[in-house]
């Protein structure tokens, strides 16, 4: 598709898809505007990507984190004293199941 503007019907069909509705104001404005939008995207597709690496991202990323080590576990005391419900020496949650099983 060009970057002309689109048919009215094409603008009203899209609107539908999309659970718009448009004034026949917005509908004139819009034809231009996705018309361009289109036009856009057509020049992507002529590009010819058949030698580009795929990317999961644009940016080369690592990962930040530290090296799982394992180390002693947190003091019950010190945990107890975070945890907003206790009972005894166990942390208080809510029941996420109901009663007799999933």
């Amino acid at each position: 598709m060009s970057g002309s503007a689109l048919r009215d019907s094409e603008v009203r069909h899209v609107a539908k898809l999309a659970r718009l509705r448009l004034s026949e104001e917005e509908v004139a404005r819009l034809s231009d505007q996705l018309g361009a939008i289109l036009g856009h995207i057509s020049k992507l597709n002529a590009v010819d990507v058949a030698d580009v690496e795929p990317m999961a991202h644009p940016l080369p990323i690592t990962n930040r984190l530290a090296d799982d080590v394992p180390t002693a576990p947190m003091p019950i005391e010190d945990l107890l004293r975070n945890a907003p419900a206790k009972e005894g020496r166990f942390l208080a949650v809510p029941k996420v199941l109901a009663e007799g099983g999933a």
